[in-house]
């Protein structure tokens, strides 16, 4: 008997019955059957020795694939890392070794304290693991088998995860080295060890068992892997720069914000820092005036009857911090919650009044101040907050508008992108959520109104799906930074339904009572962490209109410091954030702590300068000075001073 497999191009191809992945490969080509690892069938992943169904679509995956890349780093955690763990502390328990973005990492409890400095030797015995090239074979095994044989070796946290299984059988126990270790895996793995490409352990930190506070700390190791050295080297070296790049070490530099556990995941923005968070707010603020946004601004705690009633309370509510309080001559509690989003009180203004067809695209902003409930070990920086502001607004439009809103949106958007230094972006088109509000009529509709307008437009996306907001589809936008790192910031939501729940309603052409179409858009998303991807991406120094600090007039002796305040005094009257730094110091020292600072522009002055009414002119990241008079000077200060 034989069998047919669709494969990729759609040719069918006839295999006999019992075939394995590796039949498929070696049946198409020796090229093929040397370089792959894994078999995709019907869209699942599957090991390259399994065998394979009737009438089934399939594709062979090879090492040089991302798909092969990920199983690669999948195998290096799971059959490598965890064996040389088990290889040096042979008391070790082991957990879990999934993938992440770029590598992988593994969980383990041990005796011993793994430290950083413990990552060369457990590297080095990788090493030699991977040498053996040892064959990877798996077994399926019973619930009970499978219990018994991690009861056996005195894994815990194996016995834990087929516990919490609700399966009775074909539970995967990946074998190498004739049988000499041994890991529970959802797979696929690699066949053997001799696809393993380059890779290094980077850091330990640690880990409650299943994310549980009340669970035991385990050791994380984490890794990255690549198929070749230079991919290595290349990664590593952007680690090293986006470590320099970091913002919190850039903003502890520049004394911009702190954290500290009485408000965790909320910022204390320090004079400088809230300078550039202004600066940028009005630069947002004065576009939005130019497109015809309306500015408002809604309360920060709402009864839940409102979130009840725009889906947040039933789709958001573990996301959000909930307050009661004892109403006054009222034998009950009141129950709010601080907002996670503006757009339920968007609506309550829009509902302020009777609303005609000729009112819309009506449009509202608002640096609205969100609260929303993040793990504590989900928290970084400036990037991942509780407390942040968003650059919100909200469209009230026609069905027959949503192309139009969408085009003009992309322009406002790209054209603040570029002010700001980012020239290009991509565009993901994000489907409907498993948990989601609305039938599926409006879903489809939704969707194809997004996606026909962002074709119309022209302008090219892809697909993710099931990434959509709970009320509708959404349009992503994704930065790249100066080290080539993406950044989801941007957003444009199209939302059938929240407009109908909260009963907003416009007078149409035809006399009769309509909904809206509500939009929901951010351009920045969240200041806090727009600030923190422009920290990186410019190193910390930012373009001169943003820098809260734009020159320092530094006195070489005190005999110039009345011409120094002067120069400072001139460039304020101009718009110029400038200050004087007359301190008994060596102006060597003054340019290094202003330069770790990055200040764009330091005026040096001594008695030359002053005896001819000049300035000697330093830039951030030169080593050169540029002499000019003080008219000239402050000319070209104020030159630069432009978005």
């Amino acid at each position: 008997m034989r069998m047919k497999l669709t494969l990729p191009d759609k040719s069918i191809r006839e295999l006999p019955e019992g075939s394995s992945g590796y039949d498929l490969a070696k049946d198409i080509g020796s090229g093929l059957a040397k370089a792959a690892i894994a078999l995709s069938v019907d869209g699942k992943q599957q090991d390259l020795h399994d065998v394979i169904h009737d009438d089934c679509s399939v594709s062979v995956i090879t090492i040089e694939s991302q798909e092969g890349l990920e199983i690669m780093r999948h195998t290096l955690a799971a059959q490598v890392l965890a064996r040389a763990i088990k290889n040096l502390y042979p008391d070790s328990k082991l957990a879990i070794g999934p993938t992440i973005d770029n590598g992988f990492y593994y969980d383990v409890e041990c005796s011993e304290t793994i430290s950083i400095d413990d990552l060369e030797k457990i590297e080095k015995e990788m090493h030699n693991i991977v040498k053996s090239k040892s064959t990877i074979t798996k077994k399926l095994s019973s619930k009970s088998d499978a219990l018994n044989v991690f009861k056996s070796l005195g894994e815990s946290y194996k016995q834990d995860i087929i516990n919490d299984s609700e399966q009775e059988n074909d539970f995967q126990l990946y074998y190498q080295d004739n049988d000499k270790f041994v890991d529970l895996c959802r797979g696929p793995h690699l066949p053997n060890l001799s696809f393993i490409g380059a890779f290094k352990l980077t850091k330990v930190s640690g880990a409650y068992w299943k994310g549980d506070s009340n669970n035991k700390m385990l050791t994380r190791i984490y890794g990255t892997a690549w198929n070749t050295e230079k991919e290595l080297n290349k990664y590593l070296h952007e680690l090293e720069e986006a470590e320099k790049r970091d913002h919190r070490k850039i903003g502890k530099e520049m004394d911009l914000f702190h954290f500290q556990d009485e408000a965790p995941g909320m910022v204390f923005w320090h004079s400088d820092g809230w300078t550039i968070y202004r600066n940028l707010r009005n630069f947002v603020r004065s576009r939005l005036q130019e497109s015809g946004y309306i500015e408002v601004n809604t309360p920060q705690v709402i009864d839940r009857k409102l979130w009840e009633a725009s889906g947040h309370w039933d789709k958001y509510r573990e996301n959000m911090f909930i307050t009661e309080i004892d109403e006054e001559h009222a034998n009950e509690k009141r129950v709010n919650a601080l907002k996670p989003m503006n757009c339920p009180g968007h609506v309550q203004i829009y509902n302020q009044g009777i609303k005609s067809y000729k009112d819309l695209p009506l449009k509202y902003a608002e640096f609205g101040l969100c609260h929303r409930y993040e793990r504590s070990g989900t928290m970084h920086g400036l990037m991942r907050v509780r407390a942040f502001t968003q650059d919100d607004g909200h469209i009230f439009c026609t069905e027959n508008q949503i192309e139009s809103e969408t085009g003009l949106f992309i322009e406002f958007l790209s054209s603040l992108y570029s002010d700001l230094g980012f020239k290009e972006f991509d565009i993901k088109l994000s489907t409907r959520p498993e948990m989601r509000v609305g039938s599926d009529e409006i879903w489809d509709k939704a969707e194809a109104a997004l996606e026909s307008a962002i074709k119309n437009l022209g302008y090219p996306y892809r697909i993710d799906e099931g990434d959509g907001a709970f009320y509708g589809p959404k349009l992503d936008f994704v930065l790249t930074d100066a080290i080539g790192r993406d950044w989801q910031c941007g957003t444009f939501q199209l939302d059938f339904n929240l407009a109908e729940r909260l009963d907003a309603q416009y007078v149409g052409e035809d006399g009769n009572k309509h909904y809206p179409v509500m939009i929901h858009r951010a351009v920045l998303g969240s200041f806090e962490r727009f600030i923190g991807i422009l920290i990186e991406n410019y190193a910390g120094k930012l373009p001169f209109w943003l820098a809260p600090k734009q020159v320092v007039v530094a006195s070489i002796v005190s005999d110039v410091n009345d011409y120094a305040e002067e120069i400072a005094n001139r460039l304020k009257k101009q718009g110029i954030r400038a200050e004087v730094d007359l301190r008994n110091e060596k102006i060597g020292y003054k340019v290094r702590e202003h330069s770790t600072r990055k200040v764009p522009f330091i005026f040096a002055i001594g008695n030359n300068e002053k005896a001819e009414k000049s300035v000697s002119i330093r830039q951030i990241g030169s080593t050169e000075t540029s002499s000019m008079s003080l008219d000239e000077g402050i000319d070209y200060i104020c030159g630069q001073n432009k978005v």
